[in-house]
């Protein structure tokens, strides 16, 4: 028999977002927004993933938790995410770290975070929790692994990743038997575990996490006590529910969202400037392994109120156009040429430019005769005239920020200093 609406477990739970770390790899740009406020694919930010797969997975009561550099993300979740109806028992709410326990506490760990809520998750009358990090980019159905939550009576479910195992030392690890449940937690251990029947992979952690609520809450309580925890529940609650509870790994590839059955399962953490670079372009492709144009799971955002993209001149050297690129509303190609780029929101650029694997965030504008190769540009960074950045990386190094693979990441304060020494 099939089930009904009203039987989704998603129906009795709710998405706790943890979404207050800086994600420093990203550099500079994380300093003035926390990591899952980072813009990503054009028009979105990286918590619209984690939030869009709760929604779309019948989740109606959400919570993200902030701490560093709020503003940016909150000011966000005000503007596209306020479709909430309480009367319909839909609820998301914003959880700043403000010392609501005690005046000298901030955040001090991913389950403190839940910890110091648990007030008002109480507050939902809900059955289940999904743990979720606030910056990753995939699509997944949590409905899937609540049921195997359930159906397995299990104290957590991991969400885990599939990854040579050879690659999987960066991960925390998963050492699991036949029946799925894990038998160590393992941080980025230097010779990883195989899977059963599979020595040369192996399952690491997405920090994603299923609980029934009234057991992690009475848990939390505990870890609260403890002198001697983090309160982190990578660190210290998943190992002991492991040594003396009943924990279980759910497989991505058996929730992950794709368009069709050949499509590989998605998942990415844009946590470096390379990683984030790569992951934008790589939308650019004829078929991108990541669909953002499935309407079926589409991903939820602010959307700006934006004039269609605009493309002028029609001249040898100084024509608008753009090959095996993205362009958002609101921009003005005017005489450049594009390629491989994705370009956000409300970003110019003028005539005689040329853009190569750019990947420029809104209100960027590149002034005439620029050349650019294999760039990040930041919010509203205004590109001098003439300015050729990606062919001599000792050039590039003096003013800019260059990747381990690379890749320049440039900010208005980094051009402003580039001005004034020049002038000087």
């Amino acid at each position: 028999m099939q089930a009904q609406p009203n039987d989704r477990l998603s129906r009795r739970a709710m998405a706790f977002v943890l979404a207050g770390g800086r994600g420093s790899r990203l550099k500079e740009l994380t300093d003035s927004r926390a990591k899952p406020a980072v813009y990503f694919g054009g028009k979105t930010r990286i918590i619209d993933f984690a939030l869009s797969n709760a929604l779309n997975s019948g989740i109606r009561k959400m919570a993200v938790a902030t701490q560093y550099k709020a503003h940016s993300l909150i000011r966000h979740l005000q503007r596209g995410w306020t479709f909430f109806r309480a009367e319909r028992g839909e609820y998301l709410d914003i959880l700043p770290a403000s010392q609501r326990v005690d005046e000298n506490r901030w955040y001090r760990g991913t389950a403190d975070a839940v910890t110091q809520n648990i007030d008002i998750v109480d507050s939902y009358d809900i059955d289940y929790v999904v743990i979720l990090a606030g910056d990753h980019i995939y699509k997944m159905d949590y409905e899937v692994m609540l049921k195997q939550h359930v159906e397995t009576g299990a104290d957590v479910t991991v969400g885990c990743l599939t990854v040579p195992r050879k690659e999987a030392s960066a991960f925390g690890v998963m050492d699991i038997d036949r029946d799925r449940r894990i038998l160590k937690f393992l941080e980025k251990p230097k010779d990883p575990p195989g899977m059963p029947g599979d020595p040369d992979r192996t399952l690491c952690s997405m920090g994603i996490y299923v609980f029934t609520w009234s057991f992690l809450r009475e848990l939390l309580l505990e870890d609260a006590e403890d002198p001697n925890s983090t309160h982190d529940f990578g660190t210290d609650l998943i190992p002991a529910i492991v040594k003396n509870g009943k924990a279980m790994v759910h497989p991505f590839e058996e929730s992950c969202v794709t368009s069709t059955d050949e499509s590989p399962a998605y998942w990415r953490d844009v946590g470096t400037i390379d990683a984030f670079h790569q992951a934008n372009i790589d939308l650019t492709n004829f078929t991108p392994d990541l669909d953002i144009y499935d309407t079926r799971w589409p991903i939820w955002t602010y959307g700006e109120l934006t004039p269609p993209a605009k493309f002028i001149h029609d001249e040898e050297g100084r024509r608008g156009s753009a090959i095996s690129s993205m362009v958002a509303g609101g921009c003005i190609i005017s005489g450049t040429e594009v390629r491989e780029s994705l370009l956000f929101t409300g970003v110019q650029s003028h005539s005689y430019s040329q853009l190569h694997q750019v990947v420029a965030l809104p209100y960027a504008q590149v002034h005439r005769s620029a050349r650019l190769s294999r760039v990040v540009l930041d919010r509203g960074v205004q590109v001098p005239a003439g300015l050729v950045v990606g062919e001599d990386p000792v050039e590039d190094g003096k003013w800019f920020r260059v990747s381990e693979g690379g890749v320049v990441l440039i900010t208005q304060p980094m051009l402003d200093r580039r001005a004034a020494t020049l002038e000087g």
